[in-house]
């Protein structure tokens, strides 16, 4: 049985270690993590999720707060749509990331960048072209498109001086997906470099219905595959979405995949974002704790953790504080589910909003828990200590045990002194 190091991922004139971290807003993946893949010769994303508020928590900027202030006579108005970013401070942001970031990068993997369609911010053709264009001015090794279709996105950034140089990268759940992706970039005359095949088990907004059990990753896999093969087309695919072990990485490649993007594990790696506390549930779970459900206001299906604090929570929306998921009429789904819930309730102090969640103000404070469906695998993966709590293991341990385990086997990080 090959290892997961048997393979290599050929991008340009770059050879890596054939392993994708995903990348996880809201500042999941983090710099750090992302350096260590890139350190250990793979690929390593950081996300542009919310990119004003990760410039703020990381960078001591003030957008958050001078954007409220600047919209704060709007707070009560069921009408978002005065309510913009400037695109100033969205480039300001994503640069002082991506060049922190990119400064820091030693060894001879990569990082990218995600970005997110659905991050509509009440002018989304605008406000996505400025975060993909600052990202290249800053020096990102590539841009990998995802939550969404991105059927224009390579025309708004065709005339960066960098379009051609970058590595840009799209997520598909489909052949048809993919399909349409390719008919309306065609007149860039530019193909993707890679494309992330995202299967039902993925964390995370999902490219599925609730039907989404029914779908199998291997299958879509190389119906890709085949599409490629037929249409003469030389495109790496890398499958993601519950590929929990470098044995289930290891079968991907040997039946053609390029790499296999990976993002579960490193939920609770010593680098990721995520609150200790919340690193603690993810170990703690089980599997009847893992849901698809529809309440976020992109109109995908996402999959959590069922106790995550945000969900039923009726916060009154911060669409002046925050506002990303405002779409290009400054409305959100869960605006009108708060706004139909206050009326319900005339006189009550708090209500609670059942069908939708506040993504932008939930996700900044950690409380909506997104995970793959093999979450619940996560404490078969380290040690229980005496507490009572897991032992979060480093990146540089998950990724080499994708790296060189066999057998299903999975390396235990090491005890603690």
């Amino acid at each position: 049985m090959k290892r997961v190091d048997d393979f290599r991922l050929r991008l340009g004139k770059h050879e890596l270690v054939p392993i994708m971290i995903g990348g996880m807003g809201v500042d999941i993946s983090t710099a750090d993590l992302a350096l260590e893949a890139a350190r250990l010769g793979g690929v390593g994303h950081i996300s542009d999720a919310m990119i004003n508020t990760v410039s703020d928590r990381r960078y001591e900027t003030k957008h958050v707060k001078e954007k409220l202030a600047l919209y704060k006579f709007n707070v009560l108005n069921e009408d978002k749509s005065p309510v913009k970013f400037d695109l100033g401070r969205v480039a300001e942001a994503t640069k002082l990331h991506v060049e922190a970031t990119m400064n820091r990068k030693q060894g001879s993997g990569m990082v990218f960048i995600n970005c997110m369609e659905k991050l509509t911010m009440n002018a989304p053709r605008e406000t996505l072209k400025v975060r993909m264009s600052s990202a290249l001015d800053a020096g990102i090794d590539g841009i990998t498109l995802a939550a969404g279709l991105h059927l224009g996105s390579f025309g708004l950034i065709e005339d960066h001086p960098r379009f051609r140089d970058a590595k840009l990268g799209i997520i598909v759940s489909s052949v048809r997906a993919l399909q349409l992706f390719l008919k309306k970039s065609a007149r860039t005359s530019r193909l993707p470099d890679y494309i992330v095949v995202e299967g039902p088990l993925a964390g995370g907004h999902l490219g599925f219905g609730m039907d989404w059990a029914q779908y199998d990753l291997a299958t879509i896999v190389a119906e890709v595959m085949q599409y490629l093969k037929d249409e003469q087309l030389d495109i790496p695919v890398i499958p993601a979405g519950g590929i929990f072990t470098g044995t289930d990485a290891a079968q991907f490649l040997e039946a053609g995949a390029a790499a296999v993007q990976v993002a579960t594990r490193f939920t609770v790696a010593d680098e990721c974002g995520l609150p200790s506390a919340a690193k603690q549930e993810y170990f703690k779970a089980s599997e009847d704790d893992i849901e698809v459900n529809q309440i976020s206001p992109t109109g995908y299906p996402m999959r959590m953790i069922k106790s995550s604090p945000g969900i039923g929570d009726g916060i009154r929306p911060n669409c002046e504080a925050y506002g990303y998921l405002l779409d290009a009429n400054g409305k959100c789904a869960y605006i009108s589910a708060y706004n139909r819930e206050v009326a319900a309730h005339p006189g009550a102090r708090k209500v609670k909003v059942l069908d939708k969640t506040c993504l932008c103000t939930h996700m900044r404070n950690f409380e909506i828990w997104t995970c793959g469906q093999l979450t619940w695998r996560l404490k078969d993966t380290t040690r229980r200590l005496v507490d009572g709590s897991y032992q979060v293991p480093s990146a540089a341990h998950i990724f080499q045990d994708y790296q060189f385990s066999t057998d299903q086997q999975i390396a235990l990080p090491p005890e603690l002194a």
